[in-house]
């Protein structure tokens, strides 16, 4: 079996405010290796956004990582100082944010952004430097990537800004890319192209990707592996087959039934019911349970249950009484 490329095992972050402690990321594991998509998908507020930053260790205050390592090629990122640090954000592991005009500095020219994150881990000349940003630009499909680098963020659309983030965090070729909602802002065309741009690059550079969606038509068309974020930890995680096909967790099969179906056997769509849970008062029963509508008396009295490994394909389920059925039935 291929080695992973990144690794999280038992990863936990909380945000320490005044009103109490909110608990984001809850013990969360899983293995990545390279050249392969992990989708991590789920409601907004599942704590999928803060699981990204963790694994970079760019938690803002006043979040911090409570427990848990990454690791990345062999190496604990949780034991390294901020100069270590640095040198391997950007260069081995990069972050696409959600908003990409936000992620631009508005008062610099996309040339000069683009080569700052060059000259921040290469020492290379001024003339050699300015080439390479434009090389980077070409590299993601921009037009004209001399006019475009001597822009401004604004002069841009959304498409072109995301596309300037990619180019931005792909720029070294590092081994593994957080993409956090990277098409969210973008109309259906544009989404197309920078997920095209995405699968060249894992096709081509053995990128490994993780990423962060709650598009589950975007799911189906990039991931290899799924995990299921609710109430800030993962529910269920398998192949895209598995999740799609046989989903066991009854939030997975909801959240498939909330998609259309080509063949109509879901009829009209479905809500699911309720809200997700606040992070700050979760109960010690599973924290699915009062929107659930397969629990039993052990869901109502036991603590919360952990992953536990169903069949032998290695798709793992948070569940006492997993589903078997189609997600279709199931869900209903």
């Amino acid at each position: 079996m291929p080695a992973s490329i990144l690794a999280a095992r038992g990863l936990t972050t909380t945000y320490y405010a005044k009103e109490g402690a909110v608990r984001s990321v809850r013990d969360v594991s899983f293995a990545l290796e390279p050249g392969k998509v992990l989708a991590i998908v789920g409601e907004s507020g599942c704590g999928k956004s803060t699981l990204a930053l963790s694994l970079l260790r760019l938690v803002p205050h006043p979040g911090k990582i409570d427990q848990g390592d990454v690791w990345l090629d062999g190496q604990n990122l949780m034991s390294l100082d901020d100069e270590a640090l640095r040198r391997v954000r950007g260069r081995r592991m990069s972050m696409i944010f959600q908003d990409p005009i936000s992620g631009l500095n508005p008062v610099l020219p996309i040339g000069k952004q683009v080569e700052e994150i060059l000259v921040s881990h290469l020492s290379i000349p001024k003339k050699e430097r300015k080439a390479r940003a434009i090389e980077v630009l070409r590299a993601v499909g921009l037009a004209d990537p001399e006019r475009v680098a001597a822009s401004y963020p604004f002069h841009l659309s959304g498409g072109m800004c995301q596309r300037v983030m990619i180019g931005m965090a792909t720029a070294l070729n590092p081994s593994v890319i957080i993409a956090d909602e990277p098409t969210s802002a973008l109309d259906v065309t544009v989404q197309a192209q920078i997920l095209h741009e995405l699968n060249t690059l894992r096709r081509t550079r053995g990128t490994a990707i993780v990423l962060i969606t709650h598009d589950l038509g975007v799911v189906a068309q990039m991931a290899d592996d799924v995990a299921v974020m609710y109430a800030g930890t993962f529910i269920e995680q398998g192949s895209v087959r598995q999740i799609y096909h046989q989903p066991r967790h009854p939030y997975t099969a909801a959240l498939l039934s909330t998609l259309p179906r080509l063949d109509g056997r879901n009829g009209s769509l479905h809500a699911i019911p309720g809200a997700p849970p606040n992070l700050g008062t979760l109960p010690q029963e599973c924290a699915f349970l009062p929107r659930c509508t397969k629990a039993t008396l052990q869901c109502r009295t036991d603590p919360a249950p952990s992953l536990l490994h169903i069949g032998e394909q290695g798709q793992q389920v948070a569940c006492y009484n997993p589903m078997f059925q189609d997600w279709a039935d199931a869900a209903s």
